[in-house]
């Protein structure tokens, strides 16, 4: 599953700036999904960091509470830096001890922005 980073433009509290993080991390790289249940905009938000612990943004606020969900029930057994994107920038999922595939890069113009297809997994 795939999953779109919000607040990318936020600034860290300290390290580099989000973009600068995101510019450095390469597909495939690990990445931690960290729960903020005390979040004063959202307790249902989920950080996401770079393998390097700069945080890179968040999970979107429509997908956290389903994240959450599979963070809480360890379902969640692998996530990795996908690709930038002409919005901003994916990370990939995969659940239940699914064997993690990243899809093959994109080509051609960009689709709509919040369409992204996942062929080969069967539960996108």
């Amino acid at each position: 599953m795939s999953l779109e980073i919000a607040g990318l433009d936020y600034p860290n509290k300290k390290g580099p700036p989000r973009r600068f993080e995101l510019a450095m991390c390469s597909p495939g790289e690990p990445v931690l999904l960290e729960p903020e249940p005390k979040n004063p905009a959202d307790p249902q938000a989920v950080a996401i960091y770079s393998c390097r612990g700069i945080q890179l943004g968040y999970d979107r606020a429509d997908r956290a509470p389903l994240i959450r969900a599979y963070l809480s029930r360890a379902r969640i057994t692998a996530a990795v830096f996908q690709c930038m994107t002409h919005r901003g920038a994916l990370i990939r999922i995969a659940l239940d001890g699914v064997e993690l595939r990243l899809p093959p890069p994109r080509s051609g113009p960009p689709e709509e922005p919040e369409f992204y297809p996942d062929y080969d997994s069967g539960w996108d």
